[in-house]
Order: C-alpha cells, then structure tokens, then sequence
C-alpha cells in the first residue's frame, strides 16, 4: 500500500484568488485542487508519532462534504465508532472555518471549540492553507493530526484493524488494490475533482474541457457498471466509497449548481442503479443528510449561486425504489456483515433522508 494516493495530488494548485475550506479558483482559469495536506498518519506502529488507540482521536467530517462523507461511511462500515469518536460540523462555513453550530453554544462538545481552525492553529499556529474536512485531531492536544483524507479511509481500513467489528468488510483487500487504484486514479481526477472542475471553471473553453472530460469518465463507469455490480471485485470497496459520494450529489447539486447538465444521474441506467444499491445498503445512505448538502453548496458557494437561494428539489423518493442489482450477484460485505444500526446520536435527520430509518 502506498502511503498516500498520489492521484489526489496530481493536481498542485495555481495562485488563489480566493479558497475557502480548501477548494481553489482563479478567474479566467481552469480550477485546480491544492492537494497539499497534512500528511501525517496515524498507524499501528506510531512511526509518525500517533499510535493507534482507541478513545484518543476524533473525526470531524461535515456531513454536507463528500470527501468527509467517506470517512463517515467508512467508519460505520468497519464498526470503529467506540474508538474513534466523531463530531459533526454544520453544512456552511466562512472563509475562516468550518464551525460545530450544531452542537449545544456553538461548541465541539469533545474537543471545547467552535471552529475548526482552532484545532489546526493549535499545532501549526500559521496554518497557511485551507480548514479542510475531514480532519482528525488528537484529544488530548487539541491539535490536527492529518487532513489526508485520501489516506485516512485506506489507514481506517488497514492501521485500525484491532478496532474493526466482527465482521467488518474487507474495503481495501490485497488482491484487489493495483485494480481498486487504478480505478481511484480515474475517479478521482475525472469525476470526484471533474464535477469540481466544470463549476468552478473561469472560462468558457475551460469549463467546455472539464465537461468532456467528465462525461467521458461517466460514460466508462456507466458501460462498466452494467455487467458488475461493483466497481472491483464481487464486494464493496474503497473504490465504490469513492465514486458513490459523488453519485448521491450529482441531481441535488452538481447537475444544476455545478453545470453538469448532459444529463441527470436517473437518466444513466446503470449508475443510477448502482448508486441507489450502494443507497440502500446500510452504512452509506444513513449517512447521506441532502438537506446539509444543498445547504453547504447554494449557501456557501456565492460565486456561483450569489442569491444564496437553495433549490426545493429533487425528488428524492427514487433512491428508496428497487433497483434489481442483486441479480449480477456479489455480496456486498463478503464473508462479512453489515454494520448495525445507526447510534442514536449519529443518526441524520429523518426529514433529510427518503430512507426509514427506524
């Protein structure tokens, strides 16, 4: 295993404009990712300094994000939620920092704060770059340890082992991983960051490449979804974590607010179908609060939606319909299981979700 995912530093960035929470533009130009993160790991060994213990750490991941949104699903999918506990900060920030306004006075109730940046200032008090989710910070210290999150899921999966429930899924399995990263590689650069890329572009012929290029990749992974269920292998993987935080937001946000517009995601057979078999499978939608998510893109992207007018729709009752997927086989957990049921405190909204979460 590599120790980062170096196709999530393909791109380094130009000089902003602006950046907030870690996404940068500049105008005229096409939009670049700064991939440049907090690279320190938290592993078995604690060569970095961070052993792995259960009780010491804490992930804050915005819900509305969906590169936090992986960490949530992959958490939940390995049952680590007695040793690494999480807090939750509200869908919108300012060009300061995320902050915990859901919680009671506007504070973290774990770590005693009420931005985000207090965590990241607290070990490098000239942070220059962006407050970026997910995070996860070292109780006791109070300090960030790594906002690496293309490595934090591979390290939940592989450094956090002892903590794992019976059960757990093998997300990222040995002899799957040339082909997990190499599918990761595409994903990231062409879909992940590629929905980014149309709606921050700062020219026409810009946002005209990036809609090629994301189509493209979405025309692949629609022809190769229609004859696997999952995207490496006959289980779910890192890969499908991935690519599926992407498919929940594309018709609420990245179809319209992003331009992404060739199409809806209802209208590509396989993804669609794929994606609401990932939906319904516990540990990924009772995960996914839409509410959030449009609230972070239309409040908080003023650029591009000045009004701050948050659309009534979609429709979200679709992802609940079946989706026939069971037939191409697989299993998604392998020879595992799947994860329990939500904690209560952990649970999303009933009034932003289609699923009955009981």
């Amino acid at each position: 295993m590599s120790t980062s995912d170096d196709t999530e530093r393909a791109e380094q960035p130009e000089q902003p404009e602006h950046a907030t929470g870690g996404v940068y533009t500049s105008a005229g130009k096409k939009f670049t990712r700064d991939t440049n993160y907090i690279t320190t790991r938290i592993t078995a060994d604690g060569r970095d300094g961070y052993p792995v213990q259960a009780g010491r750490y804490r992930l804050i991941a915005a819900r509305a994000c969906p590169w936090a949104n992986r960490t949530i699903i992959v958490r939940r999918l390995l049952g680590l939620e007695d040793a690494l506990s999480i807090g939750f900060p509200g869908p919108t920030h300012d060009e300061r920092s995320w902050t915990f306004d859901l919680d009671p006075g506007g504070r973290d109730p774990v770590l005693g704060i009420e931005r985000l940046q207090d965590a990241y200032f607290a070990r490098f008090p000239d942070y220059p770059r962006g407050i970026t989710v997910p995070a996860i910070v070292d109780v006791p210290t109070g300090q960030v340890v790594t906002n690496d999150y293309a490595q934090i899921t591979l390290d939940l999966s592989t450094e956090w082992r002892a903590y794992h429930r019976p059960g757990a899924p093998d997300l990222y399995p040995e002899e799957h991983r040339e082909e997990i990263d190499a599918v990761n590689r595409r994903v990231f650069t062409e879909v992940n960051n590629g929905v980014y890329r149309c709606g921050f572009a700062g020219s026409q012929a810009a946002y005209d490449r990036a809609y090629e290029r994301l189509w493209s990749a979405l025309d692949w992974l629609e022809e190769r979804l229609i004859d696997r269920r999952y995207l490496v292998g006959e289980t779910i993987t890192e890969a499908d974590v991935r690519l599926f935080t992407t498919l929940v937001r594309f018709d609420p946000v990245y179809h319209g607010h992003f331009k992404c517009n060739r199409s809806t995601l209802r209208e590509m057979p396989a993804l669609w179908g794929y994606a609401r078999d990932l939906f319904q499978t516990p540990g990924f939608g009772d995960t996914v609060d839409f509410a959030q998510i449009k609230a972070h893109y239309y409040v908080v992207h003023r650029d591009i939606n000045p009004t701050g007018i948050v659309p009534a729709g979609p429709d979200l009752s679709g992802w609940v319909s079946p989706h026939g997927r069971e037939a191409l086989g697989g299993r998604p957990f392998g020879d595992g299981t799947p994860p329990g049921r939500v904690r209560p405190d952990e649970r999303v909204d009933e009034a932003h979700t289609p699923l009955r979460l009981g």
